[in-house]
């Protein structure tokens, strides 16, 4: 049987944006636009794309749209948890 294995998916709005949202659910382990998810980012979320410290912004749609309360790795979710 020939099953095909399909990564999920992820975009990244704006050139700028250090975060990546998911189109899918990205299981951890799986990789999406290049970047491995270090836990499972939810369909819809962001997921860092490129290391942020604490206290930088966080980019999406080539906005800021919050702060890094902590450093966040690629691969990372980023949500409430992380981000003021």
């Amino acid at each position: 049987m020939n099953e095909q294995i399909r990564q999920p998916r992820a975009i990244r709005l704006h050139a700028d944006d250090n975060v990546v949202v998911a189109v899918d659910q990205v299981p951890a382990g799986a990789f999406a636009q290049g970047v491995g998810a270090v836990e499972r980012v939810p369909r819809g979320h962001k997921m860092a794309s490129a290391p942020i410290a604490a206290g930088e912004p966080v980019r999406k749609f080539g906005q800021i749209i919050g702060f890094a309360s902590q450093p966040i790795a690629p691969g990372d979710w980023v949500h409430e948890h992380n981000v003021e």
